[in-house]
């Protein structure tokens, strides 16, 4: 049977383009693949711990040093991991904020770098390399060749390096421009804006053919 762990981290809310696109991806995946199932983690709704001074190390040092700080931070890393094991297809919603990932999605991929459960220690091999990982970023403005702030999105060609040590190797799908809906100032963006959002639902749509709906 068929599983999908679909994330999300805006802290937008029902306002969230990313929530947006990650739903109707999650949707469009539950056509596609009738009897599966779905886990649901919401970083913003529980933020995944930060690494800290107490607990940071808990991935450097074996099991049996721990202190209970660093045994309680490594059997989340292992929940985590797991989690993304247990599933044949991975989608995260992911808002670019002050042109980075929101700090719980960084957390989230800290997380996910643990040599034995998502890398293997002594061939550097990732071990998460049979997982589809979707990615759907929103963009609040444009960042592409050409405009005044091109390469400026640190969140969607981050997610492709932080991850790679285990072996996922993310498809980002982007909506860009959307805060033209809501700036006055980027009112005449509004058509660029829609015709992104649409062709990023429309990628979306091919990732599954429709045809295993019915099969």
């Amino acid at each position: 049977m068929s599983h999908l762990l679909h994330i999300d981290s805006s802290i937008q809310g029902d306002a969230s383009i990313s929530r947006k696109l990650s739903a109707h991806a999650a949707q469009r995946w539950a056509q596609a693949h009738p009897g599966g199932t779905v886990t649901y983690r919401d970083l913003a709704a529980e933020p995944i711990p930060h690494f800290d001074a107490a607990s940071g190390l808990a991935r450097n040092i074996p099991a049996e040093q721990h202190t209970p700080a660093q045994a309680e931070s490594f059997a989340l890393s292992q929940r985590l991991i797991d989690e993304i094991k247990a599933a044949d297809t991975v989608i995260l919603g992911l808002p670019l904020y002050n042109y980075g990932a929101p700090s719980i999605v960084k957390a989230w991929v800290d997380h996910l770098i643990a040599a034995g459960l998502s890398f293997d220690p002594t061939t550097g091999a990732g071990l998460l390399g049979d997982t589809e990982f979707i990615v759907l970023e929103s963009q609040g403005g444009g960042y592409g060749e050409g405009t005044p702030r091109a390469g400026w999105d640190h969140a969607g060609k981050w997610i492709v390096s932080g991850v790679s040590p285990t072996g996922l190797a993310p498809r980002v799908i982007t909506a860009e421009l959307t805060m033209a809906p809501v700036n006055p100032a980027m009112a005449d963006l509004i058509p660029l804006h829609e015709k992104s959002y649409a062709a990023a639902l429309a990628e979306i749509d091919t990732l599954w053919p429709a045809t295993e709906a019915t099969a």
